[in-house]
């Protein structure tokens, strides 16, 4: 079985680059670096695709928006939780009352 193998951000920068601004074509700068021209078409769509700058982050890394989102969501899931419990309450005094 293959393990795959990873590359650094750096090293896929640097092949995107070979492609876009050096004028390479991908089978050729592929060849180069000894990878498949798959993998580098791959990064360079990536690459392209990226408007943030964000492009090979890296797993786990989240962008701020990711991040935000995230702790809105936290913060949504601790509401929804103290309204419930208020919720409760006012049904337990509610019954006592009576």
């Amino acid at each position: 079985m293959k393990t795959r193998k990873k590359y650094p951000k750096e090293f896929k920068l640097d092949a995107v680059s070979l492609v876009l601004d050096k004028g390479y074509t991908r089978a050729e700068a592929a060849r180069s670096l000894e990878i498949e021209a798959n993998l580098l078409g791959r990064w360079v769509r990536e690459h392209q695709a990226d408007d943030d700058g964000q492009a090979f982050r890296g797993n786990g890394k989240r962008t701020p928006e990711q991040e935000e989102i995230r702790k809105l969501k936290a913060q949504v899931k601790h509401l929804q939780m103290e309204k419930d419990i208020l919720k409760k309450a006012t049904v337990f005094f509610a019954a006592e009352t009576k």
